[in-house]
């Protein structure tokens, strides 16, 4: 047998390579792979919605970045064009500002958006949050945000004060937003 169906997927999957063998003897090969647990459900990071279908206090994703539309305005057709959508949109993490034409009927990413609230349990000396998961799990990886914020939840946990903190995350990217006590 001259020909191997399964060299690109054995290539792919670093598989070992097999002389001529049937889809049972790929079976075998793949039950020897090794699944890595910490990957996600396979959810994408966008979905495409059309243009026109777009919202005022949305999200889209403007040239890569994930942004809440905060203004848009619809053009009318001309004599053998598209209506054309003017958004004008703010960056999620950093607040920076852009703008977007793109024809109505055209397709735009939008970013998966997910805001989280943990529990505030500690601020470390590099500046790194301590939050309790709704599991009663850690999570160590961000940290404080600069600016007003940041001072806001510094202050109220220098005070003692138990503080619930909200998370958004979109695109592999997270930042705390807001904050808020319990009492």
């Amino acid at each position: 047998c001259s020909v191997d169906l399964f060299a690109g997927l054995r290539a792919t999957l670093s598989l070992p390579p097999s002389t001529c063998t049937a889809s049972i003897g790929m079976a075998a090969d793949l039950k020897d792979l090794q699944v890595d647990e910490n990957v996600g459900s396979g959810a994408s990071l966008t979905y495409p919605l059309q243009c026109s279908a777009l919202r005022k206090g949305g999200y889209v994703n403007i040239k890569g970045f994930p942004c809440k539309v905060v203004n848009m305005s619809t053009s009318k057709t001309g004599k053998h064009g598209h209506a054309k959508v003017h958004m004008v949109a703010i960056d999620i993490f950093n607040g920076k500002k852009y703008e977007e034409v793109c024809p109505s009927t055209h397709n735009m990413d939008v970013p998966n958006v997910k805001r989280t609230d943990y529990q505030l349990l500690d601020i470390t000396d590099e500046g790194f949050t301590s939050l309790m998961t709704a599991n009663g799990e850690t999570k160590d990886d961000l940290r404080l945000p600069e600016g007003d914020l940041g001072e806001t939840i510094q202050k109220g946990f220098d005070d003692g004060k138990e503080l619930i903190v909200s998370v958004i995350a979109a695109m592999n990217e997270e930042a705390i937003i807001a904050v808020k006590d319990t009492k």
